[in-house]
């Protein structure tokens, strides 16, 4: 009997320690028609709100996807401990990166949000751009009257 209470404890290290007892890997595909086609909601909850929606497509162990429509500028964001990844899949948009948070203020652990940006850098974004935004620094989305932007979002956990 002591021989399999070994053989049990064992295994079971053996098996958490190279993660066979790991999730079921699956992959998951999205669209750009797809997404575009879930886009609706979103524009109808921008409305009834501050000019943004966003909804959470999916959740991994490190990080999540996202897919966002915005129809008025974005205040200043900061987030201490994710990156953003974007892939813009329709309209145009102004995104400032770098600079400092005007007014910043804690939201949420991590998370910081502020009027606008001061003194960063600006890029003009369309569909087919895609943009990269270190964990730490701060951004923000501007839109000239009567555009609208969509974009894809992977949130990547960069703890600094």
């Amino acid at each position: 009997m002591r021989n399999f209470v070994r053989i049990a404890i064992s295994l079971a290290f053996l098996v958490s320690a190279t993660g066979v007892i790991a999730q079921v890997m699956t992959s998951d595909h999205w669209s750009r028609d797809e997404l575009l086609g879930r886009t609706q909601h979103l524009r109808e909850l921008a409305a009834q709100d501050d000019g943004s929606a966003s909804e959470t497509l999916e959740k991994y162990p490190h990080h999540y996807t996202m897919l966002a429509f915005r129809n008025r500028n974005g205040g200043g964001e900061l987030h201490e401990n994710f990156a953003d990844f974007f892939t813009i899949l329709d309209g145009r948009a102004t995104l400032v990166t770098g600079g400092e948070l005007v007014d910043a203020k804690t939201t949420a652990p991590g998370e910081l949000r502020g009027a606008s940006v001061k003194g960063g850098t600006r890029q003009e974004l369309k569909a087919g751009d895609e943009v990269h935004i270190p964990a730490g620094m701060p951004h923000q989305m501007l839109l000239q009257p009567g555009e609208t932007v969509t974009y894809f979002v992977v949130k990547i956990e960069e703890k600094q």
